[in-house]
């Protein structure tokens, strides 16, 4: 990969704070499922911060993830099965940033992905450690394919790189960030036909 990504594409990969950013997605179309059971609004008790999956097609959803401050932002979202393991790959679909068409343009969309230990009836996730990931690196400069830029791990592997490398670390210490536990939430809509 040419070292010449611009800063601003820079600002955009390493945007969803604490992943890990990969130009290439975890899947073919082989590993892909759906299971309707994450189709909902997920939160863990002790935050603000929501997960809407909604069915996009047979095989994606359409996740609208919301910060603490709530701002949102939109994903396709494959559910990935990896020798009995699941994974998200989550794609940005729309971003709608406040800036010029220009400066959009410059911006490089990546995958991210996160270790799913069970939907029901806890969803529980980790998202991959970029300071786990790097002190892999250093132990194993060629444990995956991958460039820094300005300090920050780009993974550039393939799909079936990627999986192995995911499936082969899934228990080493710090490759994941602490497990969040998100419960089920009625959503407005759900709330609103209770009341009625």
């Amino acid at each position: 990969m040419q070292k010449t990504i611009s800063t601003i594409a820079i600002i955009a990969l390493f945007s969803f704070v604490g992943c890990v950013p990969s130009l290439h997605s975890l899947y073919t179309d082989e590993d892909v499922i759906f299971n309707p059971n994450l189709v909902g609004l997920w939160a863990e008790e002790s935050s603000s911060e929501s997960w809407c999956f909604s069915k996009y097609d047979e095989k994606s959803y359409c996740l609208v993830y919301t910060d603490c401050d709530g701002k949102k932002g939109e994903f396709l979202v494959h559910l990935v099965s990896i020798e009995g393991n699941m994974f998200l790959d989550l794609y940005p679909s729309d971003p709608d940033l406040p800036y010029s068409a220009f400066y959009q343009v410059h911006l490089i969309p990546a995958h991210t992905f996160i270790f799913v230990k069970q939907i029901e009836p806890t969803l529980q996730m980790a998202i991959m450690h970029p300071d786990g990931l790097e002190q892999l690196l250093d132990k194993d400069p060629n444990a995956i394919q991958c460039e820094k830029i300005e300090d920050k791990i780009l993974l550039t592997a393939s799909a079936k790189e990627l999986q192995a490398f995911l499936v082969k670390n899934i228990k080493t210490d710090k490759f994941f960030m602490d497990q969040m536990n998100l419960k089920r939430k009625a959503t407005k809509e759900q709330k609103n036909i209770k009341k009625g």
